[in-house]
């Protein structure tokens, strides 16, 4: 099945890359941008990616590697305000006022 038609990328020729990507690093983490390159191409209008991402996650060497499922994340990353007050904008200022 076609995936990517702008770039003419398979199902096939993803798992392909997949399963290329794991056997030569077993510690690399696999990302769109890296099959996309294996492959020799690049994303042109990221209408595939959905499909891209669908067919990857379906893969069986795609899985992370244990080691680096245990990675913490920074204090930072998912905390909306990274730590400072919601009124930290001039404009949100300006309305408190």
């Amino acid at each position: 099945m076609i995936v990517c038609h702008c770039m003419a990328i398979s199902d096939a020729d993803i798992r392909r890359a997949v399963d290329w990507m794991r056997a030569s690093d077993s510690d690399t983490v696999i990302t769109p941008g890296k099959v996309y390159r294996a492959l020799g191409k690049r994303a042109d209008c990221g209408g595939c990616l959905p499909l891209f991402i669908d067919t990857m996650s379906r893969q069986d060497t795609l899985a992370v590697p244990m080691h680096l499922r245990a990675l913490r994340r920074a204090p930072t990353q998912g905390d909306l305000h990274e730590r400072r007050s919601e009124g930290n904008r001039l404009s949100q200022q300006g309305a408190q006022e």
